[in-house]
């Protein structure tokens, strides 16, 4: 994965997140709209095999590189708690 900030304003954040497809960009589209301080969020794949994605967030004034780093770590939280709990299921 390599990201590129193509663009960003004190309340947007355009970004360029290469070797990404629907899957994990979906996921943090999602967690971005359920954010409070987000106006706007979604991405532009134009075409899955020959484009990178583009990711577009907008706050409502918070720092959207601040609102992205909190999206990712829910990602990673999420991640692991389906981890224990699969786990413990795994060894029952």
């Amino acid at each position: 994965m390599e990201l590129n900030i193509l663009n960003k304003t004190n309340n947007e954040l355009e970004v360029e997140i290469r070797g990404e497809t629907h899957t994990l960009l979906n996921l943090l589209k999602s967690l971005l709209i359920e954010d409070e301080r987000v106006e706007a969020a979604f991405y532009d794949m134009k075409y899955v095999s020959i484009s990178e994605p583009i990711l577009y967030i907008k706050t409502n004034g918070v720092d959207p590189i601040l609102v992205l780093k909190d999206a990712a770590e829910s990602v990673v939280s999420q991640c692991d708690e389906f981890i224990d709990v699969f786990s413990k299921a795994a060894n029952a």
